[in-house]
């Protein structure tokens, strides 16, 4: 999946010394959440809908709860899907031990659980902007038990 910040992100730091996300990963992990934890279109939702993102379980609950009014627009539901799994995987890696993010072959982001499972977190939240299936809230839980 394309996320245009985080190409931007690349070549803004590959080209100010050589810096990869891969390599921020390893000595940055922190800074690499930070960075994946932007996601501004939902946090725009979230805000208007008075909804707080605040990187706990609770705030994935109120995003479930959320009337899906971006759904009338196909240009809006692949950007929020794909900020609604960053989000997703912010808070895995957030509230649980040992889960960080990790890059695929492909470039793409996902969280790696300490049981050595990876959630594609990006595919998880493109279906919950598509569907509303399966709640984000209900995806932590079930990785938090793993």
């Amino acid at each position: 999946m394309n996320i245009p910040f985080l190409d931007n992100w690349r070549k803004r730091h590959g080209e100010s010394g050589g810096i990869t996300l891969t390599g921020a990963l390893s000595g940055d992990p922190e800074g690499v959440t930070q960075l994946l934890s932007e996601c501004e279109l939902l946090r725009v939702h979230a805000e208007q809908s008075g909804v707080e993102l605040n990187d706990t379980a609770e705030s994935l609950a109120a995003l479930d709860q959320l009337p899906p009014r971006w759904r009338d627009d196909p240009e809006v539901s692949p950007w929020l899907g794909a900020d609604a799994g960053l989000y997703l995987g912010t808070v895995i890696v957030r509230t649980t031990r040992g889960a960080a993010w990790e890059l695929r072959p492909d470039g793409q982001p996902v969280v790696r659980l300490p049981s050595g499972r990876t959630v594609d977190v990006l595919e998880e939240g493109q279906s919950w902007a598509d569907t509303g299936t399966p709640e984000l809230s209900q995806i932590c839980a079930e990785v938090s038990e793993s």
